[in-house]
């Protein structure tokens, strides 16, 4: 076999490959077998053919096809891989010659594929950033025990009208150009006043209302068949129950904890804000070295895999997140005041964002030699699993069948890589203190942006 390369683009070679007919009759000894086993003739044993019969009766063209059909996807890669190139997707098979004479002059055939474009990588050190510090204020820990009050809270049915903050039971009717919709009645709602959790206007509707009455208010419905659209709701509360806390105490830190006293709640309510703090921080270290970095990396993208994440980002959006709420995407860009031009824009752009991250990272992994072992691809699939809802048992029986375990020793690798860069960057907080996390490895490789876990696998 001898192939041929030429580059096309930065993103994109053209692959000639001539395969002499000695090397093809493997794949014609393949072809008639296979169609051996497809067909009967009267006075031949299935199986047991001659070719010559076969020849006679379906025709020396449809072997050959065959033959091809089994030899273009092995000389293909046989050809990728002595030309060490770095294929990205499927390949665009534009021209085959010698199908009909295979015998006398073997088989070439062109192929154009997007491969990975060349990056150079920056001097890390050269990359500054600023973090917002590790601050608990006293507040932040009162806010902690309040919403943790919040959630020992009780109800009690009050005979007033509702007030902010008040939890209100309520039937809700909708009413779209001066009809209900199937999905237009909701009754027995329990709302909190103030949490914005329902319809925009219907705590202004309900503040002053007690129970068995009524108020009307012109809103947009957020979900079901009429998502997007203007309508008339009715509200009617049937109670209104004022919440109890419990009061900030001993005893209160007895029943919502495992300490003993208020104080040694108030000191674990700070310690698990400083960690989460922490977490913050580097996870903020971390989208802000990735930003600075992709800046200064040149990249082209491969035409083909950015319109084919363009597409999927789109279907997803559609499918997975606003079909289930009853949108479609233009009602959906209406609500955001955004153009379908803006969206596609914006879309390609972060498409962009995600395929750089990739391949940047893929390149510092190469450089760096940056490899995984078992606990880490263990704990991070304990991590994914948790985001999935999923237990850790189910979440590997999937990936597993799904032949999805390269992908996650991707996604660990990159946060790896991702690591190393905000290792050797200089990070400073707002303050201007230095900022390190090199003895904190574990914690900065566990954050791992969106960006870095979640591009598309080329």
């Amino acid at each position: 076999m001898k192939s041929a390369v030429e580059t096309l683009n930065p993103t994109r070679v053209r692959l000639t490959v001539e395969v002499p007919f000695e090397e093809l009759k493997p794949s014609l000894d393949a072809a008639y077998k296979k169609i051996n086993q497809q067909v009967s003739i009267p006075g031949f044993r299935k199986g047991k053919i001659p070719a010559k019969v076969i020849d006679q009766r379906f025709g020396r063209a449809a072997v050959l096809e065959e033959t091809v059909n089994d030899a273009l996807p092995r000389f293909y890669t046989q050809a990728v891989d002595e030309g060490k190139i770095e294929v990205l997707g499927q390949p665009d098979i534009t021209d085959i010659k010698g199908v009909e004479d295979l015998d006398a002059n073997g088989l070439t055939f062109v192929a154009e594929v997007d491969v990975r474009p060349e990056i150079t990588l920056p001097d890390f050190s050269t990359i500054e950033v600023v973090v917002d510090p590790i601050v608990v204020e006293e507040a932040d820990v009162e806010k902690s025990l309040e919403q943790l009050r919040e959630r020992f809270s009780s109800v009690k049915d009050v005979e007033r009208a509702a007030a902010e903050g008040d939890v209100v039971v309520v039937d809700l009717e909708a009413k779209v150009d001066g009809e209900t919709p199937e999905d237009g009645t909701a009754t027995g709602v329990s709302y909190e006043i103030g949490s914005g959790r329902l319809l925009d206007g219907i705590d202004e509707a309900i503040l002053g209302l007690s129970a068995g009455e009524s108020k009307t208010f012109t809103t947009e419905l957020k979900g079901g068949s009429q998502a997007g659209k203007s309508s008339e709701v009715t509200v009617t509360v049937t109670a209104v129950q004022e919440k109890e806390l419990p009061a900030l105490d001993d005893e209160f830190a007895q029943l919502a904890s495992e300490f003993d006293t208020l104080d040694e709640l108030k000191e674990d309510s700070r310690k698990r804000l400083e960690r989460m703090r922490e977490f913050d921080q580097a996870t903020q270290a971390q989208e802000r070295v990735l930003d600075e970095l992709l800046k200064l990396i040149e990249m082209e993208y491969p035409e083909k895999l950015l319109k084919d994440e363009v597409e999927t980002r789109r279907h997803n959006l559609e499918h997975h997140q606003l079909e289930p709420m009853g949108l479609t995407l233009e009602a959906y860009l209406a609500s955001q005041d955004k153009s379908v031009e803006d969206f596609q824009a914006e879309t390609e752009e972060q498409a962009k964002k995600g395929i750089k991250t990739q391949f940047v990272l893929d390149e510092i992994v190469a450089k760096e030699e940056i490899g995984v072992d078992q606990q880490e691809l263990t704990e991070h699939l304990i991590r994914r699993a948790a985001g999935s809802g999923m237990t850790p048992d189910q979440f590997a029986q999937q990936v597993v069948q799904g032949g999805q375990v390269p992908l996650l020793v991707g996604e660990v690798a990159r946060g790896k890589a991702l690591a190393t860069v905000v290792e050797s960057a200089k990070v400073t907080d707002t303050n201007g203190e230095p900022v390190s996390f090199e003895d904190d490895e574990d914690e900065v490789e566990g954050t791992e942006v969106e960006a870095a876990a979640e591009t598309t696998e080329a």
